[in-house]
């Protein structure tokens, strides 16, 4: 099963719901990147990748370095790719995190589907089902939240998190107060400010959330301020969360497990190094008897493996989607399939899900040669 191609296409998706929906001006159209690896035994897998705010200079940085890298090497030996990429990356290239998980993805599709069996199955499955819990924008008010959070829980699913503004810490504890309230007292609330705060403002914060009974805060200090976070975790009694961010999972990880200077840690297929570099994280915070809970990976094709990684590991609590769904599941030929508020594993090999290559192949404007 030797790598004969990898062809990278980039993408121009349709924008979202409002402009500056995401802080950073990250708003309007959406840019990702479609990785399509081939065998030369005419196997072929393919899977969506991130591309941050360019997909043209995203996809030129994995074509020249991820390309020549995988061609002529054994789909099957992932481990061997996984090391000899970590020890090549640390050399000269310095890849974004975000690039080499699609490429491990498609690695381990092409194994499940080899073996005729689901991808979580291929895992070693360990659960048949998840709840989900759906993950806003940033909304433009405390009425804004309000409304999405009761949308939320009437379709069904088992939780709602909050991306606030970040603007003021009174605006934001006024938003999550409006959302408990609208939310009643029985529904999972999480809160994730993305690092806008000092650690004063995220010890306050954190005493609201803890009075309004949400489940978890993520991410109030960034993921390298580990000795602000241990002491934020140290003193809050609601969860604190993080690790998304922080590139080279696990080996950077391990750290804040053994010093506990989060409560639990984030991994997604994306972002994590794809379906190995998740496993490792979930695997390192399981022995340390922590969650490692899975950050939504965007783009519903990435979101589909990370289900099968939810359905292979016990110690992730939820499947997060962003809200509202249909922006960002393009290129899913089929839908999620989250029923309920549950996300049932698939039962076909591989993916079990398919990807609608024709959409893709709409939003291409250019391919990497």
């Amino acid at each position: 099963m030797r790598i004969a191609a990898l062809e990278i296409r980039c993408l121009r998706l349709p924008p979202l719901p409002d402009a500056g929906a995401l802080r950073g001006g990250a708003g309007g159209a959406m840019e990702a990147l479609a990785y399509r690896m081939v065998t030369a035994d005419g196997r072929e897998a393919a899977m969506l990748g991130f591309a941050g705010r360019s997909a043209l200079g995203a996809g030129h940085m994995a074509a020249a370095s991820l390309r020549p890298f995988l061609i002529g090497r054994d789909a099957r030996d992932r481990e061997a790719i996984w090391h000899d990429w970590r020890r090549a990356d640390r050399w000269w290239h310095h890849l974004p995190i975000w690039a080499f998980g699609p490429v491990d993805c498609c690695l381990w599709l092409l194994a499940a589907e080899a073996a005729g069996q689901p991808l979580w199955r291929f895992l070693g499955g360990a659960r048949a089902e998840v709840p989900v819990y759906a993950s806003s924008l940033v909304l433009p008010d405390a009425d804004a939240y309000a409304d999405e959070v009761r949308a939320v829980r009437a379709a069904g699913l088992k939780g709602y998190k909050i991306h606030p503004p970040g603007r003021s810490l009174a605006e934001d504890i006024a938003i999550h107060r409006a959302v408990r309230d609208a939310a009643g007292d029985d529904f999972v609330l999480m809160s994730d400010p993305v690092q806008p705060y000092t650690f004063d403002e995220a010890l306050r914060l954190g005493r609201a959330l803890e009075a309004l009974g949400f489940h978890w805060l993520e991410e109030p200090l960034p993921d390298e301020a580990t000795g602000a976070l241990a002491e934020l975790s140290r003193t809050l009694d609601i969860p604190v969360v993080g690790a998304e961010v922080l590139p080279h999972h696990p080996y950077s990880v391990a750290d804040l497990c053994a010093r506990r200077v989060v409560d639990a840690v984030r991994a997604d297929v994306s972002w994590t190094g794809g379906v190995t570099g998740t496993l490792r994280t979930a695997h390192l915070a399981e022995a340390f008897h922590m969650n490692c809970e899975l950050h939504t990976a965007i783009f519903h094709p990435l979101e589909a493996v990370n289900l099968h990684v939810c359905g292979a590991i016990r110690n992730s609590t939820f499947l997060e989607v962003l809200w509202p769904l249909a922006p960002f599941a393009f290129g899913l030929g089929d839908p999620l399939p989250i029923a309920g508020g549950m996300a049932r594993m698939p039962e076909g090999a591989g993916l079990g899900l398919a990807l609608d290559a024709g959409a893709i192949a709409d939003a291409t404007f250019a391919v990497i040669p």
